[in-house]
């Protein structure tokens, strides 16, 4: 597995898997990797000949509040577990690279943004669907790959892709999940030990609360009683626990239509999400 760390060589490796008629998949992360992060990988190298892997902690949709200072960076110990993963190429640019001096541009997929998550992280999303725009651009791949995890971040990247018409297909990934069910993710380490033992009620309330809606209970009762669950278990603020159209994140208003439990909660420093389907 190679390094590059410019557009210009990331742009150049492209091209030449494209004389040779290759076909191009590509999975952004931001490093902290974990066995989701290579279940994507392993993904992109079932459907596609070679597979890009990014590493880019991305200031803009970090909130001044929020942790960019801390978020974990093993950039070492990451290229190592895509390189055992099979990776062909990892790009790993550096701040000024992405958002060279003048960079005005951004880009916002307007009501997927300002609900649920984007409620409670306003810039988020818009830092997210412009790097992830400006990444499929730099690598114009035939796939790109993302978490079910962060699902309202999958349905916002699917905008975008649709909207500005870039020629790139964007799947989904299966949560991947521990043994007691915590979904993976770069921020668990934030947890301490008491906390680790309590994080694993998220996946179990959300699991509850879509076994209910599916046999026909009010999501509004369901939400209570979910925020109620995870307060007694010892967390902290309940941003939200939402049952939502699957595809359009909005209120599900026909019980035929595919829906999702949607939860974000903190639990110490950690503020965790998850998703479950009904």
């Amino acid at each position: 597995m190679k390094t590059v760390r410019t557009i210009a060589e990331l742009r150049e490796h492209v091209r030449g898997w494209r004389k040779q008629d290759k076909t191009v998949g590509l999975v952004p992360t931001m490093g902290g990797l974990h066995a989701g992060h290579v279940s994507l990988v392993e993904q992109s190298r079932t459907c596609t000949d070679r597979t890009i892997a990014t590493l880019f902690v991305n200031p803009t949709q970090f909130a001044p509040h929020e942790d960019f200072a801390t978020y974990p960076r093993t950039e070492e110990d990451d290229r190592q577990m895509l390189e055992q993963a099979g990776t062909d190429l990892l790009f790993a640019p550096n701040v000024s690279e992405i958002y060279p001096d003048g960079h005005s541009t951004r880009v916002e997929v307007q009501s997927l943004s300002h609900i649920l998550e984007g409620e409670f992280r306003p810039d988020f999303f818009t830092g997210v669907a412009t790097v992830v725009t400006k990444l499929l651009l730099q690598a114009l791949p035939d796939v790109a790959i993302f978490g079910e995890k962060d699902y309202q971040q999958l349905c916002v990247i699917k905008t975008l892709a649709r909207d500005l018409d870039i020629p790139v297909r964007i799947i989904g990934g299966a949560t991947v999940r521990e043994a007691d069910g915590l979904a993976m993710s770069s921020r668990n380490q934030y947890l301490t030990a008491e906390e680790r033992e309590i994080a694993p009620v998220l996946f179990e309330a959300i699991t509850q609360v879509a076994e209910k809606v599916r046999d026909g209970g009010s999501a509004a009762d369901l939400r209570t009683w979910a925020e109620a669950k995870l307060t007694k278990a010892g967390f902290g603020a309940v941003d939200y626990v939402a049952v939502r159209d699957a595809q359009t994140l909005g209120p599900v208003r026909d019980a035929s239509r595919p829906a999702r439990v949607l939860a974000a909660a903190y639990l110490g420093r950690a503020r965790l999400i998850d998703n479950v389907a009904v």
